[in-house]
């Protein structure tokens, strides 16, 4: 009975709009004035789990993705985007894409991406004529590639929680990334192909030269996931390590390459990022605990054997776990989704014949879906903001996205594993 009445509380919570750190902190105050259990040894059990120095990742590529945002990074991307893509009608909003592609690689965020490349391209967009609802859904549905595209730290959490190789979850995703670019792209085309007053991206002189000039300008800031993948894979750098170097990195190219940082940029930013570090850690804390009293509560065991009562299909049981990942990612943000989703579905896969690795993939995109799709969905609101378009303006061009893009590369990434295994087989063998 407290089982079921703790995960009523924390959907009503959710949905009442209150933080998932405060929403969780209130299933836990009631399993201890309700439960049997002693929460003090919940609680030990999330000290102990945190208490890694691999967890440090999240701190220190939050500070490396804020000081990369505040740096003035994602202008010379953004240009290069420009140039490969805006001659062509629609190609100044695959542009977009590209962008949130590569600045994803850096920031491994997906709000920094929206708030970086968003406030940048939406000017552009608005000047070429492009509908203002579609351009905001499109910067929206492709800012979740920075939780795809490695280094992402959401995929390092899962590495660290499944005791997976994060190199082996940062090559799987970054195939579920690469696929749902190329399918953004494709639906941006079809849906603005009647669309009548579209102005082209002009390039004064030889285009040729003037991209070689703009890509050697972004080469200190695509050398990030370079410097990071590489020191991993290389076995230079630990991902704690990695994420050390990336935040020193930043510092330099932020102030004295591109000039975005100040010493009171920098000092706002290393602020911002102490808040954002601190909400997050409250809440991944809290959602250990919950996971832990889930657990103790045999719930993973429950949720198998309702999940195999229907059918022992593989195929049957990851469409059911697809759906439990959707609902997990509309109602909580990608950190609390996965922690939660990591500890109580990658079990349930593992038995269906899902390798952890490829399941890292299926995770990603799910969460990174849910995280735009309504009645929640944090980067269709932040994207509001963002773009000053209403969410009503976005909410037909992000559904379509979500049909087109979004879920056939979650079809093709669940039932064709060789999409997500093929990089980490062919550097692990």
């Amino acid at each position: 009975m407290l089982l079921f009445l703790s995960i009523l509380v924390i959907v009503l919570l959710l949905l009442a709009g209150v933080a998932v750190p405060m929403a969780f902190g209130g299933v836990l105050l009631l399993i201890a004035l309700m439960g049997d259990h002693n929460i003090t040894a919940f609680m030990g059990t999330g000290h102990w789990k945190m208490n890694t120095v691999i967890i440090l990742v999240i701190p220190l590529f939050i500070v490396a993705g804020d000081l990369m945002q505040r740096g003035r990074v994602a202008s010379p991307i953004v240009s290069v985007a420009e140039l490969i893509l805006g001659g062509i009608k629609g190609g100044l909003s695959g542009a977009c894409v590209l962008a949130s592609a590569m600045f994803g690689a850096i920031s491994g965020s997906g709000a920094a991406t929206l708030t970086c490349i968003g406030s940048i391209m939406m000017p552009h967009l608005r000047k070429a004529n492009y509908p203002n609802g579609f351009s905001a859904a499109l910067l929206v549905s492709a800012s979740p590639l920075g939780l795809l595209i490695p280094p992402s730290g959401t995929q390092l959490i899962y590495a660290w929680l499944t005791q997976q190789s994060v190199l082996k979850c940062f090559l799987a995703a970054l195939a579920a990334g690469l696929l749902l670019s190329v399918f953004l792209i494709i639906v941006n085309f079809i849906m603005l192909r009647k669309v009548d007053g579209i102005e082209l991206t002009k390039v004064e002189g030889n285009p040729v030269k003037a991209l070689g000039k703009t890509t050697f300008n972004a080469i200190p800031a695509l050398m990030m996931p370079v410097i990071i993948l590489g020191g991993i894979y290389g076995g230079i750098m630990t991902p704690t390590e990695a994420a050390g170097v990336a935040a020193i990195y930043a510092i330099p190219v932020g102030f004295w390459i591109y000039k975005g940082l100040t010493l009171r940029t920098f000092w706002e930013t290393l602020k911002a990022s102490s808040v954002t570090i601190g909400v997050v850690m409250v809440m991944v804390f809290m959602v250990l605990i919950v996971s832990k009293y889930l657990i103790f509560e045999d719930i993973p065991t429950i949720a198998r054997n309702a999940i195999y009562s229907v059918s022992d299909n593989p195929l049957v049981i990851m469409l059911m776990i697809n759906i439990v990942m959707i609902v997990i990612g509309m109602l909580m943000d990608d950190f609390s989704g996965l922690v939660l989703s990591a500890s109580l579905l990658t079990p349930i896969a593992r038995d269906a014949g899902v390798d952890p690795v490829h399941f890292a993939a299926v995770l990603g995109v799910n969460l990174g879906m849910g995280n735009i799709t309504p009645p929640t969905a944090p980067l269709l609101f932040l994207g509001a903001r963002v773009t000053g378009v209403s969410v009503q303006a976005m909410m037909k061009p992000t559904i379509l996205f979500i049909l087109f893009a979004w879920l056939p590369t979650l079809m093709l990434i669940t039932y064709i594993p060789e999409i997500a295994m093929f990089l980490p087989n062919l550097f692990f063998g």
